[in-house]
C-alpha cells in the first residue's frame, strides 16, 4: 500500500513513526517546512536537526527504525495546481497540514478519488473526546473543537490523535493484505 503523508509536523511525524514501527514499508513524504525549536516537543525531530527540512530529518530518523522502508520525499507546499501529481498514485493520503486553506484544496483536487485520513481539534490536553468520525472517503480523528489558536499544544494529545489516525490505517490495510499481521 502507498502511503503520503502531506505534512510532516505534529500528526504527519507521529503516524508516520507509527506505520514504520507497525510494519508499513511504503512512505511519501510531502512538506516544505524545517525544523524549528517549537517543534521539539511533540514532532519526531530531535535538536541536531533543528534548520533542516523536516521531510529530509524525518526520512533519516524512519530509516533508523526501518532501514529497508521504501521513502519518497518531497519539499513542496501542496496546492491545486501540484497536488493530483503528488498524490495520484498514492492509495491513502495522511493530512497532516497546518493551514485550513490548505486542507480544503488538498480534499477539495482529490474528491472522493482517495482515502484521506485526517485531524480536527488537537489542540489542549484533554483526551476524554476524541473520536473517528467518517465523511466521504475522509476519516477525521480528534475532538472536533479545541483548535491550536485556541488552545496550545501538548505532545499527549497529538500523539493520541496521530494514534488514533495510525489504528485506522492498519485497520484498512489489514483489511486489504490479509497476511499484514502474520
Amino acid at each position: 500500500m502507498k502511503i503520503a503523508i502531506a505534512g510532516v509536523g505534529g500528526i504527519g511525524s507521529n503516524v508516520a513513526v507509527n506505520l514504520v514501527r507497525s510494519g508499513i514499508t511504503w512512505l511519501r513524504l510531502i512538506d516544505f517546512d524545517r525544523v524549528e525549536p517549537a517543534n521539539l516537543n511533540r514532532q519526531f525531530y530531535f535538536y541536531d536537526q533543528i534548520g533542516r527540512l523536516k521531510v529530509e530529518a524525518l526520512a533519516e530518523n524512519l530509516r533508523r527504525i526501518q532501514p529497508e522502508v521504501h521513502i519518497e520525499s518531497s519539499t513542496a507546499r501542496i496546492t491545486a495546481e501540484n497536488c493530483l501529481s503528488l498524490l495520484a498514485d498514492c492509495h491513502l493520503i495522511v493530512e497532516g497540514l497546518d493551514q485550513a486553506a490548505d486542507k480544503k484544496t488538498l480534499l477539495e483536487t482529490l474528491g472522493n478519488k482517495h482515502t484521506v485520513v485526517s485531524a480536527c481539534g488537537i489542540a489542549g490536553s484533554r483526551l476524554n473526546n476524541i473520536e473517528i468520525r467518517r465523511i466521504g472517503n475522509s476519516h477525521i480523528s480528534g475532538d472536533f473543537t479545541t483548535v491550536c489558536d485556541a488552545a496550545p499544544l501538548y505532545a499527549h494529545k497529538v500523539g493520541t490523535v496521530a494514534n488514533y489516525m495510525t489504528a485506522y490505517i492498519l485497520q484498512l490495510y489489514g483489511e486489504q493484505h490479509a497476511d499484514f499481521a502474520r
